[in-house]
């Protein structure tokens, strides 16, 4: 039988399960310890540099920072059990009683999360929605909150050959809605999950648009967690894609509307740029 429900190890982390529509979303920030993660920016090549990194974003602003360390980016490979863990173990032992905000681990592998969750880590942040590993579900238990993503089209290698939808919006809520139900049945608690709909995972421009326009509609299944900060839909929906540099504006315009959304957490790599466009926004509902 699952165990009861422990406390929340972090005071922050209670603010991912509050109802959302009349709070700002919280702001989880990026931090990659890989050399091919999609945006150059977001890239640390060792410990050291990927704790520094992460605490930059906590000055900034960030009420949570997600680390990981194998990139999913469209076409990427996946890296070895023991090589993901050599990246990212030491930035939790690093980040260890300096850091006053709850640690994401980005990972779709069972002993990795396993491992970084003993570290430090109360959040598991699995793109594959615990389809990646058998063992996952098991593992992501131990968890304070679980991020379960949306991703068409199989791995990471081979999601963007022609993805395909009847209804991209029913679909991707249907699929969220069944790996509920399987964590429940693998003896995790449903009540500590958050669901991201995979922007840029197997979807065209027009599917992820589609998917951003009907964003609240994923409020029913519980916090909605989004990630659009950088992406490539947005230099193509714009027209002139020149690069994850160019895609600020973009970026900080999609994370304004899902606030009005309903979105409980974005997942972003401009923790102080996102940070003053939700302080604006706030500024104008407040105003008299």
């Amino acid at each position: 039988m699952p165990s009861s429900k422990p406390p929340l190890p972090e005071a922050g982390l209670a603010e991912l399960f509050r109802p959302s529509r009349s709070r700002a979303p919280l702001i989880m920030g990026i931090v990659n310890v890989t050399p091919d993660s999609f945006y150059p920016g977001s890239r640390t090549p060792d410990a050291a540099s990927a704790a520094q990194a992460a605490l930059r974003q906590v000055e900034a602003g960030a009420d949570l920072v997600d680390i990981g360390g194998q990139s999913t980016r469209p076409g990427s490979d996946p890296v070895s059990e023991a090589e993901e863990l050599r990246r990212v173990l030491p930035v939790f032992s690093a980040l260890a009683g300096r850091i006053r905000v709850p640690l994401s681990i980005d990972t779709d592998k069972a002993e990795v999360a396993r491992r970084c969750l003993e570290a430090g880590a109360v959040v598991v942040n699995d793109v594959s929605a615990l389809r990646g590993d058998p063992g996952m579900a098991r593992a992501a238990r131990a968890a304070s909150a679980v991020i379960l993503m949306h991703r068409g089209g199989g791995s990471p290698k081979t999601m963007q050959d022609e993805p395909r939808y009847g209804d991209v919006v029913r679909e991707v809520g249907d699929f969220l809605a069944e790996r509920r139900e399987a964590f429940a049945r693998a003896g995790g608690d449903p009540g500590r999950l958050l669901f991201d709909p995979g922007i840029g995972f197997g979807k065209t421009v027009a599917h992820n648009l589609s998917l951003l326009k009907h964003l609240s509609r994923f409020n029913r299944l519980g916090p909605v967690v989004l990630g659009v900060s950088r992406k490539s839909f947005i230099g193509r929906a714009l027209g002139a894609d020149d690069g994850p540099e160019a895609r600020l504006e973009g970026s900080l315009a999609a994370a304004a509307w899902a606030a009005r959304q309903g979105v409980r957490v974005l997942r972003v790599h401009d923790v102080a740029a996102t940070r003053r466009v939700l302080a604006l926004l706030a500024a104008i509902e407040e105003a008299d």
